[in-house]
């Protein structure tokens, strides 16, 4: 962490370099960050909020699934760049000595900054076609993404210093992010889920993802208490308690993760 810290402006290039090349010989540069989830939103609300129908069944439909879909963004993109951070990189890390671990945290800052765009839209929303709910279960929202943020740090250490050695990582990745993405409470409530599983083993399953946690979290906190309470939500028991776990075991797993880094960085040059 000294070394990093020491090398902090380099981070701080590295983050500037991720957005400049994703938006590289665009006109509207950034913008383009803004328009994209304002576009999913609009689209959650109108076309399957009222048109679709989904909105009778859970009031708020747009804000719902755009609290899942904006969590989700910022895990997911973690996790993808985080991957590929080290190959992208290959000519600095054959040639200058660094902590490598600044890669992939480049691509953890890059999402943040995505995310912050993210959430202009989402909080605009909830003013403009919602009702903000303040109370005090806004404080889940950034302890879910705290737990989210440790979470997909720790992976993407992993999963980085894994995909140097075996390429089919990054292939895994794409799969294991379309998988989970249906297997998190996004576009359906968890009380769908609650009723399907009746509160089994099955259930504590479901909840031991920490993805799964901070994304209801997140919807705890932000989704309208009346929307909730027209549709009846489901709440799991304990949700502060099971955040607090979470993070608890997303920094072991991180610990863990840069250890596992560490080892396995030292053939990264030959490797590339």
């Amino acid at each position: 962490m000294r070394d990093i810290w020491s090398r902090r402006e380099l981070l701080n290039r590295l983050v500037k370099r991720e957005l400049k090349a994703r938006y590289k010989d665009s006109s509207l540069g950034v913008v383009w960050s803004l328009l994209r989830p304002l576009v999913q939103l609009m689209i959650y609300y109108f076309a399957i909020g009222q048109i679709l129908g989904a909105a009778r069944g859970t009031p708020d439909f747009g804000i719902f699934v755009f609290i899942g879909l904006t969590m989700w963004a910022l895990y997911s993109e973690i996790i993808s760049g985080s991957t590929t951070s080290i190959i992208a990189n290959s000519g600095l890390v054959k040639k200058v000595y660094l902590p490598r671990e600044i890669f992939p945290l480049a691509a953890v800052g890059s999402a943040l900054v995505n995310f912050g765009i993210q959430l202009i839209v989402l909080f605009a929303g909830i003013f403009i076609l919602s009702t903000f709910p303040w109370s005090p279960d806004l404080l889940l929202a950034p302890a879910g993404v705290l737990v989210l943020l440790t979470f997909g740090t720790a992976f993407g250490l992993l999963l980085a210093a894994l995909n140097v050695y075996l390429r089919d990582v990054q292939h895994f990745v794409e799969i294991y992010v379309l998988i989970f993405f249906w297997a998190s409470p996004i576009v359906y409530p968890f009380t769908f889920v609650h009723n399907a599983l009746g509160g089994n083993w099955l259930e504590q399953l479901y909840l031991c993802n920490p993805v799964t946690v901070a994304i209801l979290a997140a919807q705890k906190a932000l989704w309208s208490a009346g929307a909730a309470a027209d549709s009846g939500q489901y709440w799991p028991p304990d949700l502060e308690l099971r955040l607090v776990i979470m993070f608890g075991i997303s920094l072991i797993l991180l610990w863990a993760s840069q250890r596992i880094f560490a080892r396995l960085q030292g053939n990264f040059a030959q490797e590339l």
